[in-house]
């Protein structure tokens, strides 16, 4: 039996050896977790691909189309279909994780910002940026009396910071 003994040098411990910077992942989203809890008390589950799609949806905050979501999901799973892309957003949409976006005739948007607000929606580049609520809807208009909101989209619709740049640099 070879025990090491105090004449004998010990084998230097293990290091565990540590990927680069660059590989390492990113510290989870903490929004995850509600995103989670949020899907499972609506009792769906939060499938591969409904995971993918949410974390499309909370990559960004262009509010894009269901296209848009679906070349995004394909690059990492080239097996998902456009259909199930829409499915997932169905699913995602019924149970309160996010919300659709509908401006004027064109493809319904996508929002995963769970936080009250609005949208503001560029009409010269069709940009739509999330504008926070303040305070409370009911303190902002006054409701018909006896009245319950129960669903409100509050869209603004102007020009851009960008596209105002650019109106004014232009030469009349």
């Amino acid at each position: 039996m070879n025990t090491p003994t105090s004449s004998q040098p010990k084998p230097a411990p293990r290091r565990p050896t540590v990927a680069p910077d660059s590989s390492r992942k990113a510290a989870p989203d903490p929004r995850h977790d509600f995103y989670s809890q949020t899907i499972s008390r609506s009792g769906i589950r939060l499938t591969s691909q409904r995971r993918h799609v949410l974390e499309a949806l909370m990559q960004t905050q262009d509010h894009p189309t269901a296209l848009d979501v679906f070349m995004q999901v394909k690059a990492k799973v080239p097996s998902i279909s456009l259909a199930t892309v829409y499915n997932c957003l169905e699913t995602l949409s019924e149970s309160g994780l996010i919300k659709p976006v509908s401006l004027d005739r064109g493809s319904a948007r996508y929002c995963a910002n769970a936080t009250p607000h609005g949208h503001f929606y560029c009409n010269q580049c069709g940009a739509v940026i999330d504008v926070p609520l303040n305070q409370p809807l009911d303190e902002t208009w006054e409701v018909p009396t006896g009245s319950v909101v129960t669903h409100a989209e509050i869209t603004l619709r102007g020009l851009c910071a960008p596209c105002v740049n650019e109106s004014s640099n232009t030469p009349s």
